[in-house]
């Protein structure tokens, strides 16, 4: 069952499993030189702090939808059905398209599937797409039709300061997917639990552009509506909080570290998954990692990495595979499944 703040999490009995992946990487490569020069570091100093090189930039007419339904497109491709077979399509997203109607609705409609598909987003930063994975496997478990789409995307790059080495260095823009469908015996989604700890939430925001700011010619002139983020802030954050809740739910579902065959995380930052890995004991030989070539896609980074190592066939039948995912609210999400192959 899903859980929330502090309650626990058990096993349950699969039913639901990924049956496809995809993901979009936006062609416009954007390497350590160039965002060095904006932000008065150096290449060098990016690699060492970050292990990033390189990260992708959505051109100017591209959108976060445009991203997610390439995506999803991708992931039902693998998955072998079409979007007249799905029921649902959640989008985790916290750079959507507009304030309204939700990006999933745009996604719903440039993937042609009709009046049938419900399709909402989900907001919970770079945590998005493990909320919206376990949202969308509850919803379908009650749903007619047996398969879901669920998408991560942003376009970070629209809400960057480019002269910021904070937050310039580390995001790129990007998009990941995952169908959802019947699991065989043993396999499928076998425990999660999602928290979130609100008293923490100005560690990574965007202060204006909502209710409380609305957009005007101050907030523009102050740059309230660059994302900002607390960097050492957010690195307690995952040493105090991330590292001893992913032990203990790898307790809880009576597993070791080192029963884990695949860890995905949030690529958050290369140099803090190292210590993340070291931390809880997972070899570090089993991350999947993809922040070296993207750097941290938010809501994508997790379904982005999930996909590169399905299509390069790291994941065979059976193998355990834990997702993290932990940033901005703040809120992290975790999902534990035994990998189904095609």
């Amino acid at each position: 069952m899903i859980t929330t703040g502090t309650a626990r999490s058990g096993r349950r009995a699969a039913g639901i499993a990924i049956l496809g992946t995809g993901s979009c990487l936006p062609s416009h490569v954007v390497g350590n030189d160039e965002v060095a020069a904006a932000t008065g570091v150096t290449d060098e100093w990016i690699h060492r702090k970050t292990g990033i090189r390189a990260r992708r930039r959505a051109k100017p007419d591209e959108a976060t939808s445009d991203l997610a339904v390439a995506a999803g497109r991708a992931a039902m491709e693998a998955a072998g059905i079409t979007a007249a077979d799905l029921s649902l399509i959640v989008v985790a997203t916290s750079t959507p398209d507009q304030p309204q109607p939700p990006t999933a609705s745009v996604v719903a409609d440039g993937l042609g599937a009709g009046r049938g598909a419900a399709a909402f987003d989900v907001n919970a930063v770079c945590s998005g797409f493990v909320f919206a994975l376990n949202a969308a496997e509850h919803v379908l478990a009650a749903a007619d039709s047996p398969y879901a789409l669920v998408i991560g995307a942003d376009v970070y790059s629209r809400i960057l300061d480019p002269t910021d080495r904070r937050t310039a260095i580390l995001f790129g823009d990007g998009a990941g997917a995952v169908v959802l469908g019947p699991a065989r015996p043993g396999r499928g989604l076998l425990a999660s639990r999602l928290a979130g700890f609100g008293a923490e939430r100005d560690l990574i925001e965007v202060p204006a552009g909502g209710s409380r700011l609305p957009a005007s010619e101050q907030t523009l002139a102050e740059g309230r509506h660059f994302f900002t983020m607390n960097g050492r802030g957010v690195r307690d954050f995952v040493d105090a909080t991330v590292t001893p809740a992913i032990g203990a739910f790898l307790r809880d579902a009576g597993l070791e570290p080192g029963a884990v065959d695949h860890f995905v995380p949030h690529q958050a930052n290369g140099r803090m998954l190292e210590d993340l890995s070291a931390r809880l004991g997972i070899p570090a030989h089993r991350m999947r990692l993809t922040y070296e070539d993207f750097g941290n896609t938010g809501a994508a980074s997790v379904p982005v990495t999930l996909d590169r190592a399905a299509r390069r066939g790291e994941l065979a039948d059976g193998d355990l595979v834990l997702l993290a995912g932990f940033g901005g609210g703040m809120a992290m999400g975790l999902s534990l499944l035994r990998w189904q192959h095609p």
